[in-house]
């Protein structure tokens, strides 16, 4: 008998390790075959108790295979080369029996290690708030989580936390939050057991509290000194954006050794776990979501075991297949070539968390709502409800009217009245005279506040349960296609979640159902749709948990098998719907599966519904996928396929739910809810407005009015329709030199809906026009005029002497800013010359005026034309008039921010996918240079996962044709000439790329050459990270010759962009040709872009690229214009203000003498 040391240089994996403890005495039992290793772990198991104190990081680096040297490399190294009778050594390779078993062995003895490890890592408090870092801890807890019936489960999950974690802590300090903060102890305390107790006296007396002021709790932590550690416990969303508490944990926490440890308790509905990670990811600490309902929880930690469980566990099927095969190395090649293309199963399967009772009978409910949003909003809209605005207002609303009066031998027109009356754009684009009733408005913006919180509540409603992953699922025939494709092995258990809550929540209603697999075959639970009952769930359920993923993702086979089969009478049926619940890129084309959806669903009540989640990028160091497409292509294809069958979207992730048809609707609602309130509060502000400017105006003396000049009557245009005297004031000028009267303050020179109307003034004589039109009354200056009105009794005219102030020109309203929405192929230069701010005509300065020096005679300023047309403001110390109104400045502050908002999700398109590191690839017929000298080694790994992104993601789907060449000493193309851009051409480049090697110098001059001579080439993309082993003056020569004999553009790419030198040889390389220079970005900047819009915080990095830095300029000059607008702005409201306080001293000065007089004949 032999122990399972004997012949064993490295010293085994011990149980004992799991828990980080000590090493124990030898048991003294002896293994002899492989299978009676699980005897020995478990009885080890037994004797050893895990430690709270182990690091899972530490952990898994010490135990991970690569240290154990557990890997393919290590077994291929202990292989026995044999000689042929040449002499020759050969690629075969004999493995021997003796170790093969050691290392299956050592393999088994890990994984049941891992496992035992999870375990512990998804148990007691561990299982609740994750593994808590650090000895001197400060804990925050927020006391939203702790209300109703789950109040003391949560004080149980506290306890425990205490006993099992922090107890073993050198010191504590506990503070909990809510709208307030309230502390335990004043500064960190000693862990004891008098401290102990006393913390759990206080967890038994923590009341709920509502809101979640995580930044308050988080201002008072840092004010300590001597921690090392903090653990934040929330139970709700916090009140503050993830943004402003990222740049505040950044902030405080910079030169101190902090760790943040973030906990969410009752994650599913209460905090976005986006927030979480986000927030973990920036200050770069830990995050652990749980949820007691479902005992589901979620941390790094345990995915990344996970992920090494995964690893041993494919290693181990194919050292198993080699030693049932005994075969040399080629045949070793083979299966690890088989098994590469499948996903691991069984083992793997029972290794992945799963909620309590996953394999237990359905617990089936009847829904109690299953309409759309669209269905539900007929109901409940603004529109059924009649709180449309224009609804509201139309029995108040009035069109102008123009017509002559006989007895005046005058045009006249209806004005707007002075107190009650307001000019406003209607939908159709005309202009009403609207009379403004205040408490009815009032009373109809309450209204509108209950229909948002009523809309509020329906969207919580589809943000849970089975509704956050199918949404609602209205139809009586339902048949359920799931993806059970290779690439979402790893989230099996998550599919069949899904599947048990819809099953359970939403199609006991229904009529009849089935349920399709689909992975490179379909698979169906029956042949045909069958009656919806408690027997048919259950077994559909039992169906499903036999389930394994594998293959590609046939979604075509899977529609042709629901449409063909089991809708083959969907002519005679109705509600009828297919629900695709998937988790990438199909792969067939999308345009000949929406030809297919078309013509299946056209002419029949049948629908697609797609359920799309959101399960990472395609691995690309396995076998390439049918079809490539990151998750905003995959978003736009399933989009398109929902929109040819007439269906619904729902997109949802791991932080929540991404985009949702029946979500947009009622956010599209609410939007104009808030649209109908803005415009109603604005309508009452400008009525307020004129009171409160009639009413300071009443205080200044007026003078005697003038004798008014009576004009002749106008000639009469034809037979107009005389103005009837039932309208109650109709003013009309008599003087034509004086002015009109200008309309309200909040609406001068436009209605309140955005747009030049007609002005809010009295109407003018006019003459005939050759055009039929009326002729624009030329401005005047102020003065006193005559106006006249109808009486109540019979046809006497009365009149009243006005003085009017100057009127002001109406100005054209901003023409509005359109930008594409989606991302063209062009470079950054192109792009700013057609959205840039010059040429949508955004910048700032020419809005600015001169200096203003206008002085009249003695110290008092001339009161002239130019002053009181436009509002003046500070300048550093010199009065500067801007021609903008403040309106029209808060309208240009709106439009730049949806002008920033565009270029920084440009930036971000720039740095994201492949073109983080090839730039954009603009050409159609292009050919990649790849140095693969030695220096480029370290580098070599993740530019061929680049490349490969780059073949599937550019190449493919907007290239006609390419060609691949790498170099060093020589050149290795992969082609001898260009080749068409298809499928199999993208797969034989992506194994033509897997086997690259870094070796030998740089040999930049021969492959420019070799390249130049190429047909039809049209772009040269060179990737290379640093100079060439020629002159750089002579290639740089060479090419200019080059490019006198072809127009062939030249792109350089930078792997580091550190040296100057390489820096300015690779740009002018560039430049030369008329290409763009591209450099190499991090990950870093890509995260900095997500700055806030106009936080003056988020400063972009010094870009090198050409495309980035041109775009990045635009971007500063955006946002320093937009803190130069938004700093007038404030200063023109302070104006303002002062004004009306002054007005307001003004009316209680005059009160005292009593109200002014008007002169009335």
């Amino acid at each position: 008998m032999k122990s399972i040391t004997d012949g064993d240089p490295k010293k085994p994996l011990n149980r004992k390790d799991v828990s980080g403890l000590g090493q124990n005495p030898a048991s003294g039992l002896l293994v002899t075959h492989v299978n009676r290793t699980q005897d020995l772990l478990r009885l080890q198991a037994d004797e050893t108790q895990p430690s709270p104190r182990a690091d899972p990081q530490d952990w898994l680096s010490a135990h991970s295979l690569k240290s154990e040297k557990l890997t393919l490399a290590d077994l291929i190294g202990q292989s026995t080369a044999t000689l042929e009778e040449g002499g020759h050594a050969v690629e075969k390779m004999h493995f021997p029996a003796r170790i093969l078993q050691r290392f299956e062995s050592k393999l088994s003895e890990a994984i049941e290690l891992y496992r035992q490890r999870l375990q512990w890592l998804t148990e007691n408090s561990k299982k609740v708030f994750g593994l808590i870092r650090g000895s001197r801890v400060g804990l925050l807890i927020g006391v939203s989580a702790v209300h109703g019936p789950g109040k003391e489960e949560f004080q149980k999950d506290l306890m425990s936390l205490v006993d099992e974690q922090l107890s073993h802590k050198e010191k504590l300090y506990v503070l909990s939050f809510g709208a307030t903060t309230s502390t335990l102890w004043p500064n960190p305390v000693d862990v004891s057991s008098s401290s102990l107790q006393e913390l759990k006296l206080w967890v038994t007396q923590v009341q709920p509290e509502r809101g979640s002021n995580l930044l308050g709790a988080l201002k008072k932590t840092f004010a300590l000194k001597g921690l090392n550690s903090l653990v934040v416990v929330l139970g709700s969303c916090p009140d503050q954006p993830a943004e402003v508490l990222c740049d505040y944990i950044q902030q405080s926490s910079t030169g101190r050794d902090l760790h943040t440890h973030l906990v969410t308790y009752r994650c599913d509905n209460q905090v976005p776990p986006a927030v979480l990670k986000n927030l973990a990811g920036a200050v770069g600490g830990h995050y652990h979501c749980y949820t007691p309902e479902a005992e589901i929880c979620t941390s790094p930690d345990v995915v990344q075991l996970l992920a090494e469980t995964q690893k041993a566990q494919r290693l181990l099927g194919q050292v198993h297949a080699l030693r049932c095969c005994g075969g040399p190395c080629e045949e070793l090649a083979a299966v690890m070539e088989e098994i590469s293309t499948e996903m691991t199963k069984g083992p793997l399967r029972g290794l992945l968390p799963k909620p309590p009772k996953h394999e237990a009978p359905l617990t089936i409910e009847f829904p109690n709502s299953d309409t759309t949003s669209a269905e539900w909003l007929k109901v409940n809209g603004l529109k059924a409800k009649k709180l449309s605005l224009y609804q509201v207002l139309a029995p108040n609303a009035f069109s102008p009217v123009e017509g002559f009066v006989p007895i005046l031998q005058k045009m006249v027109s209806s004005t707007v009245h002075e107190r009650a009356m307001i000019q406003f754009q209607w939908h159709d684009g005309t202009v009403k005279n609207v009379h403004v009733d205040l408490p009815f408005l009032h009373e109809y913006q309450k209204q509108l506040g209950r229909a948002m919180r009523t809309y509020e509540r329906r969207i919580e409603w589809l943000s849970l349960a089975s509704r956050r992953i199918w949404g609602t699922v209205c139809e009586k025939r339902v048949v359920v296609l799931l993806d059970f494709s290779a690439a979402n092995s790893m989230y099996i258990i998550h599919s069949q979640h899904a599947l048990r809550l819809l099953l359970e929540k939403q199609l006991s209603n229904k009529d009849a159902f089935n349920v399709v697999a689909f992975g490179s075959a379909v698979e169906s639970w029956r042949p045909g749709m069958v009656s919806v009952s408690h027997d048919s769930l259950q077994s559909a359920w039992q169906w499903a948990l036999t389930l394994q993923c594998q293959g590609s993702r046939n979604v075509l086979s899977a529609l042709r098998k629901a449409v063909e089969v089991d809708f083959e009478d969907r002519d005679k049926q109705q509600s009828q719907a297919i629900y695709l619940f998937t988790g990438g890129i199909p792969d067939q084309d999308v345009p000949t599966l929406s030809a297919y959806l078309a013509e299946a669903c056209g002419g029949c009540d049948l629908r697609l519904n797609v359920c799309l989640f959101y399960a990472g990028e395609p691995r690309m160091d396995a076998v390439p996928p049918a079809r490539y497409a990151g998750r905003a292509d995959t978003a736009t294809a399933y989009r398109e396929l929902t929109r040819a069958a007439g269906g619904r979207f729902h997109w949802f992730g791991d932080t929540g739910i991404f985009e949702s048809d029946d979500v947009n609707a009622i956010m599209s609602e609410m939007e104009k809810a808030l649209n109908y309130s803005q415009k109603c509060a604005l309508l009452m502000s400008c009525l307020k407005s004129r009171s409160r400017r009639d009413l300071g105006g009443a205080v200044v003396p007026k003078e005697k009015p003038e004798t008014v000049e009576r004009r002749s009557p106008p000639r009469t245009l034809g037979s107009a329709k005389p103005a009837g005297p039932s309208v109650a004031r109709m003013s009309v000028r008599e003087d034509p030199d004086q002015e009109r009267r200008p309309p309200l303050n909040a609406v001068t020179g436009r209605p309140l809906g955005g747009k030049a109307g007609v002005p809010a003034a009295a109407a003018q004589p006019a003459r005939a026009d050759p055009a039929g039109r009326r002729r624009k009354p030329p401005l005047r200056a102020a003065g006193t005029s005559l106006s006249l009105f109808y009486t109540e009794t019979g046809n006497n005219v009365g009149s009243v002497y006005r003085k009017y102030p100057q009127g002001r020109g109406v100005r054209r309203a901003s023409r509005s800013i359109e930008l594409p929405r989606k991302d063209t192929l062009c470079s950054s230069q192109e792009w700013v010359a057609n959205y840039g701010l010059r040429k949508l005509r955004m910048e700032l300065p020419g809005r600015i005026g001169p200096r203003c020096a206008h002085q009249g005679s003695g110290q008092r300023l001339a009161a002239t034309r130019y002053c009181s047309a436009f509002p003046s403001v500070d300048v550093k110390g010199t009065v500067r008039h801007i021609q903008w109104t403040p309106r029209e400045l808060e309208a240009y502050v709106t439009r730049l921010k949806k002008v920033l908002r565009r270029y920084i999700q440009r930036l971000r398109w720039l740095l994201s996918g492949s073109r983080r590191l090839f730039g954009v690839i603009l050409e159609k017929r292009v050919c990649i240079l790849l140095d693969t000298s030695g220096s480029m080694g370290p580098h070599l790994p993740e530019v061929k996962t680049e490349l490969i992104l780059l073949i599937w993601e550019q190449l493919r789907r907007h290239c006609d044709s390419f060609n691949l060449i790498s170099f060093s000493e020589d050149l290795h193309p992969w082609q001898d000439t260009l080749v068409e851009t298809t499928d199999a051409a993208c797969h034989e480049a992506t194994r033509w790329v897997t086997h690259l090697r870094a070796q030998g110098s740089t040999s930049i001059l021969q492959a420019l050459r070799a390249t130049f001579r190429l047909p039809e080439v049209e772009g040269l993309y060179l990737l290379t990270d640093g100079k060439p082993d020629t002159s750089c003056s002579l290639i740089l020569r060479e090419v200019q010759r080059l490019r006198e004999e072809r127009e062939v553009m030249l792109h350089t790419i930078s792997l580091s962009g550190t040296g100057r030198a390489e820096v300015n040889f690779l740009r002018g390389l560039a430049s030369l040709t008329g290409g763009r220079y591209h450099c190499l970005v991090g990950e870093d900047p890509h995260f900095r872009v997500h700055g806030s819009v106009d936080g003056r915080d988020a400063v972009l990095p010094p870009f090198e690229g050409d495309d980035l830095r041109r775009l990045a300029q635009e971007i500063t000059k955006a946002r320093s214009f937009l803190w130069q607008a938004q700093s007038l702005r404030s200063q023109l409201q302070k104006n303002n203000n002062t004004e009306r306080t002054k007005g307001h001293s003004l009316v209680e000065k005059s009160s005292q003498n009593g109200p002014p007089t008007e002169n009335h004949h």
